[in-house]
């Protein structure tokens, strides 16, 4: 009896052992991740877009809000419909865009649908990853495009430009060929050409067919800070543009005698309004003395100074690069209409 029952008794700690056994460990709970805050996120942002393009985007406090402009790709900077933090550490930014759908016999629209585009955005450290949603328009479901992004240090303080030495001028433009400028993206038409000494761009465009493709033409140089001075032409109604190292754009416009504004001859495109109007009458040649010294930029037009010695914080509409401490090319907008150059005469600043 006592033998059975020592028996019986191993058998059930046997038993006891091998259940223990099966049964599988406990996980470890891993804490939560912690609550970022929206003002993570607060500063300016370049932003390289995948497949090309550069964006911008600065996201700050205001009194009792926050708010955020933005710039992507091309256009101008403008502020956002709504910016906020999601559950997830994403900070979500809306804009909308004003699409025309329909216009009657006199190209005047009909139908217009407000569309709602918004960024997805993480950080970890001073980067930023994300995407840009857009509903697609045929209503079959909604785009996405990647993005990288890092933080925009703020500009150094303004430089004495009386003490800035500067190096031998150099010509950009011969006077008799295109020599020394290439298009940006080869793949699109040339409307650049040179006639009785001047650099002209006449992306033509012809009624009933199809829409051409006209690129910008850069220098194959690249400089860093600099004095450029040129002289251009710009006919009735026409525009282009004269971008410093491949990302700022200096506006050129027939805007004489329209109000001050952003986009305005002789602005930094959407982000500087001259200080004064100095545009001659379209069809005048006009002058441009561009300093860029240490993010900080100077245009003198006409004569006139305009811009004086102000900080530039950030890339314009249509910029090549995101990096704002490299060099870059000159580059002219030649998609936009006729416009004749002339004199284009660079001289770096020597550190």
């Amino acid at each position: 009896m006592m033998r059975s029952a020592q028996i019986l008794f191993a058998g059930v700690v046997l038993s006891a052992a091998i259940t223990s056994c099966q049964q599988k460990p406990k996980q470890e709970v891993s804490a939560a991740a912690p609550k970022a805050s929206v003002s993570d996120f607060f500063g300016q942002w370049t932003i390289d877009v995948q497949g090309g393009g550069v964006s911008w985007l600065e996201v700050r406090q205001e009194k009792d809000f926050v708010d955020a402009d933005l710039l992507w790709i091309g256009g101008s900077v403008s502020p956002v419909a709504a910016v906020y933090l999601d559950n997830h550490n994403h900070l979500i930014v809306t804009r909308i865009d004003n699409v025309v759908r329909t216009k009657d016999e006199k190209d005047n629209p009909l139908r217009t649908h407000q569309v709602t585009n918004w960024l997805k955005v993480s950080k970890e450290g001073e980067k930023i990853t994300g995407f840009l949603y857009k509903p697609r328009r045929d209503g079959s479901g909604i785009d996405s495009t990647g993005f990288t992004g890092t933080k925009l240090q703020a500009p150094p303080a303004a430089p004495d430009l009386s003490k800035v030495k500067f190096g031998q001028p150099v010509t950009l433009f011969n006077g008799k060929d295109l020599t020394g400028w290439r298009l940006i993206d080869e793949k699109k038409k040339n409307g650049f050409f040179v006639q009785d000494g001047l650099m002209i761009t006449d992306p033509k465009q012809t009624e009933g067919q199809p829409h051409i493709s006209y690129g910008n033409l850069r220098t194959d140089q690249e400089f860093e800070d600099f004095n450029l001075k040129l002289e251009v032409n710009v006919p009735e109604g026409s525009n282009s543009g004269v971008y410093l190292r491949g990302m700022y754009e200096i506006q050129v416009l027939d805007s004489y005698k329209k109000p001050l504004d952003s986009h305005n001859m002789g602005a930094l495109y959407s982000r500087i309004v001259p200080s004064v109007g100095a545009e001659k009458p379209a069809g005048s040649w006009q002058s441009m003395d561009i300093t860029l010294c240490d993010r900080h930029v100077t245009v003198i037009l006409n004569g006139t100074k305009i811009i004086d010695n102000q900080p530039v914080y950030g890339p314009t509409g249509g910029a090549m690069k995101s990096d704002v401490n490299t060099p870059g090319p000159i580059y002219l907008q030649g998609d936009h209409g006729k416009v004749s150059y002339r004199n284009i005469v660079l001289t770096p600043i020597v550190k």
